[in-house]
């Protein structure tokens, strides 16, 4: 009798089934179907996790120019005079404190003279 290594060949079904978990019509249980869009998948969750961080940079950097910008400030200016100052707040911190505690980042503002 010829040996033909189910065990490998089943645990490497199973992994696949189990990565397409949720998938619809034949994608979620037929490993021909399965193994391409499980494929696909694996691609994108990679790029996305890349393209989150500069989604999030981007949220941050618009909450800040909402609020400086309703100081009469624009955005670029408030960066550049934080750079100059030597204050080392990042753009998640600052937009944090612009959302959560304006009194706070209104006093920042206030301390650097670009409220008007």
């Amino acid at each position: 009798m010829r040996s033909r290594n189910a065990v490998a060949s089943r645990a490497r079904r199973k992994r696949i089934l189990g990565l397409a978990k949720g998938y619809f019509l034949l994608r979620k249980n037929v490993v021909r179907q399965a193994k391409p869009a499980v494929a696909r998948a694996l691609m994108y969750a990679t790029r996305d996790r890349k393209q989150r961080k500069r989604q999030f940079r981007r949220l941050w950097i618009q909450r800040i120019n909402a609020f400086t910008t309703s100081f009469g400030c624009s955005y670029s200016k408030f960066i550049n005079v934080l750079k100059v100052n030597n204050i080392e707040l990042n753009r998640k911190v600052l937009a944090d404190l612009a959302v959560s505690e304006p009194a706070t980042f209104e006093a920042i503002l206030k301390e650097l003279n670009l409220a008007k």
